[in-house]
């Protein structure tokens, strides 16, 4: 029997959020047109000169996509499909993704870059975050992390679902058998989102869709336009295949890691059971996803294997910059957010 909701849980997409603070040139042209739409877009050029790893850009792409999730508080939601913010998010898309095909290694097959996200880093190498917060993490520390991570969390697995209808067989039954597990199996209390937004009740922070947008640093808003750039286009459903394996055969790992920082910090019960929860799962789903999906995709399209190994290597990739931003601030004892939180929000707590 399915349990009642919690009496009184305020749902973290219950409302939309406000639009955020402009970052620059493009990121206010987008914002000043969705406040306004007799406003005019910008041409789609004026993206060329923007960094594509930039606060400008990304701010400008995530606010775009978000169009097709939560939208916008004010924002007519016939917006999403505006053909001249479309115009526009397709010149900045192309910048992102030219940036990453310049910067990602060199050309490999899937299984190779399958293989390479298959192994551990030495427990020693100080590279991973997941490592520091486990074995020196502080509990601000950890509230940052979750914080930032909550742009992707509080909406788990929905980029990840727009692949669904661009799969066929073996490879869509199993992809739908594991995004079941991520929207709760049936359980909305289970929804990992929902999972999500009780970890950041235990830690004191605000669960509400959006809420430390304007505390992003752009490396953690490249992390989440990722996938939303990859979900969003058919022709990309390989590079979202392979974003989607190197997410599950890292999870496992690196959230046993993170179960074992919410317990050495006081997170609280919810905390440690949102990476319990993945320990257990993403075990089960990097063996579905390599052998299920990636395995009968490309028997079927075996064209796709270098969009697939893209996924994966572009997804280490921005991965790797976020985590060099935050070990940067942290081991120099800063915030590694754009704006520092209130003290009695992060950093003393608040439950």
């Amino acid at each position: 029997m399915t349990e009642a909701p919690t009496i009184g849980y305020a749902e973290a997409r219950a409302t939309s959020p406000a639009l955020p603070a402009p970052r620059g040139p493009v990121s206010g042209a987008v914002l000043t047109a969705l406040h306004n739409d007799t406003a005019p877009v910008l041409e789609p050029q004026s993206a060329a000169a923007a960094d594509p790893y930039g606060d400008d850009l990304q701010l400008a792409l995530y606010v775009l996509y978000e169009l097709h999730y939560q939208g916008f508080d004010g924002v007519a939601e016939d917006r999403e499909w505006d053909p001249d913010l479309l115009r526009l998010r397709g010149a900045m898309e192309e910048r992102f993704l030219a940036a990453l095909r310049a910067d990602v290694p060199p050309e490999m097959g899937a299984q190779e870059a399958l293989d390479g996200v298959l192994v551990e880093p030495a427990a020693d190498d100080g590279t991973g975050v997941s490592q520091y917060l486990a074995n020196e993490g502080q509990l601000w520390q950890v509230r940052e992390y979750a914080a930032l991570r909550s742009l992707y969390h509080l909406k788990e697995a929905d980029p990840h679902a727009w692949v669904i209808p661009r799969l066929h067989g073996r490879a869509k039954a199993a992809m739908v058998a594991v995004e079941y597990d991520e929207f709760g199996a049936g359980r909305a209390e289970d929804i990992h989102a929902r999972l999500f937004a009780d970890l950041m009740d235990d830690l004191g922070l605000d669960h509400t869709y959006g809420a430390y947008l304007d505390s992003a640093p752009a490396q953690a808003l490249c992390v989440v336009n990722l996938m939303s750039l990859l979900g969003l286009h058919r022709a990309r459903r390989g590079a979202l295949v392979g974003h989607f394996a190197a997410v599950e055969v890292t999870s496992s790992p690196g959230s046993r890691r993170l179960a074992k920082a919410m317990r050495n910090t006081g997170a609280g019960p919810a905390a440690a059971r949102f990476y319990d929860e993945h320990v257990e799962a993403d075990a089960v789903h990097e063996q579905v996803v390599r052998h299920e999906v990636v395995g009968p995709l490309l028997a079927a399209e075996p064209h796709l294997d270098a969009d697939v190994a893209f996924g994966i290597q572009a997804t280490g990739l921005l991965e790797d910059a976020l985590g060099a931003v935050l070990l940067d601030a942290w081991r120099n004892g800063r915030s590694a957010l754009r704006i520092p939180p209130p003290t009695a929000d992060l950093h003393l707590g608040g439950r």
